[in-house]
């Protein structure tokens, strides 16, 4: 047993692989190993040596088996410290930029322009992108023939009683009747609409629209210009100006055109204002007595006001962009130019 254990040494010793590791552990502990042989040798012993040479042999397996052990750790560790050597890396070199892209500054609009109007107690409310006719259209004062209908240039999906909407003002119509006539609202609705038209550079067949309405008793216009104002000047700057033209919609009465000083000349006259000194952003006016009577509001009793914007509009007003489809590329070469704008 000795003599075996000093063999084991020496081989182990040896051997630098953990293949050859194998081959000893096989050589000495395997089926028809030479430790395991000496098992054999037990039942021809005299019965008075077979527990002491039992209990060598047990001593020997035990020794045997923590000698491998030790030894495959050091060669497993061997070839650890050799590997990190190999592969270390340097962490004071600077790291791999990978490009990201940017978020999107429509979103961002619409999102500011949420958080301003919820802290003047507006609901955010959303509505079905497919809509009726009698929401899009006949509820809102523009009946079936009306002139109007036609610059609308509606994508109709089933004769003419579905269609993508043309415009979220169908949201505020759902939203009065579900306040029956009895409560005050107070809502904005973004959203994605949808009209006949070529794209290009101020133009989409799809854009975002940020609509407003405000329903309740003794609400006049001056209320509209003040709410215009507090959003014109937080998008703008303090210095921002801003002032109504009389206009025309269907479903509002009166209506105004809503204009804003012109940010790059300080109202001076430049070519982005067409030299007049003042940029048109929103349509708006005192809700139609007819929509009121639609949705179940006594107009002698109720009154209210409503406002739309063009998300892509503000956006490229407010950080100069001349190509709304820059908006929705996903070339990261023009999307990073975001990031830059934003900071701005």
């Amino acid at each position: 047993m000795e003599n075996i254990l000093e063999e084991l040494k020496n081989d182990l010793n040896e051997i630098k692989k953990e293949h050859d590791l194998n081959e000893i552990k096989t050589k000495y502990l395997g089926k028809k190993g030479r430790i395991t042989e000496l098992s054999s040798q037990i039942k021809d012993l005299p019965n008075e040596e077979k527990k002491t040479f039992g209990a060598n042999l047990n001593k020997l397996k035990t020794e045997a088996t923590n000698l491998l052990e030790t030894k495959k750790e050091e060669i497993e560790t061997e070839i650890l410290n050799k590997k990190l050597e190999e592969e270390s890396i340097d962490i004071s070199l600077p790291s791999t930029k990978i490009p990201m892209g940017a978020p999107n500054i429509v979103e961002k609009i619409v999102e500011e322009v949420e958080e301003l109007l919820m802290s003047m107690g507006y609901d955010v409310v959303d509505g079905p992108e497919i809509e009726k006719d009698e929401y899009n259209f006949e509820m809102l004062n523009l009946p079936k023939g009306h002139p109007a209908r036609d610059a609308q240039d509606t994508f109709y999906i089933e004769g003419e009683e579905l269609l993508l909407r043309s415009q979220t003002s169908p949201v505020q119509v759902r939203t009065m009747l579900e306040g029956k006539g009895e409560k005050p609202i107070r809502m904005i609705c973004p959203g994605k609409t949808y009209r006949r038209d070529d794209d290009d550079a101020t133009h989409s067949h799809q854009f975002m629209q940020i609509e407003g309405l405000l329903i309740d008793k003794n609400v006049s216009l001056s209320d509209l210009k003040g709410t215009f104002d507090v959003i014109a000047k937080h998008l703008f700057g303090e210095d921002c100006k801003t002032r109504f033209r009389p206009s025309y919609y269907p479903f509002t009465e009166p209506s105004v055109e809503t204009d804003i000083s012109c940010h790059s000349c300080k109202g001076k006259g430049c070519n982005i204002c067409k030299n007049t000194g003042w940029i048109t952003v929103s349509g708006a006016g005192m809700v139609h007595p007819n929509v009121l009577k639609n949705c179940g509001y006594d107009p002698k009793e109720w009154q209210g006001f409503a406002f739309g914007f063009g998300a892509e509009r503000l956006a490229m007003l407010k950080y100069g962009i001349d190509d709304l489809r820059a908006f929705y590329m996903t070339d990261i070469r023009e999307t990073k130019n975001f990031d830059r704008k934003e900071a701005e």
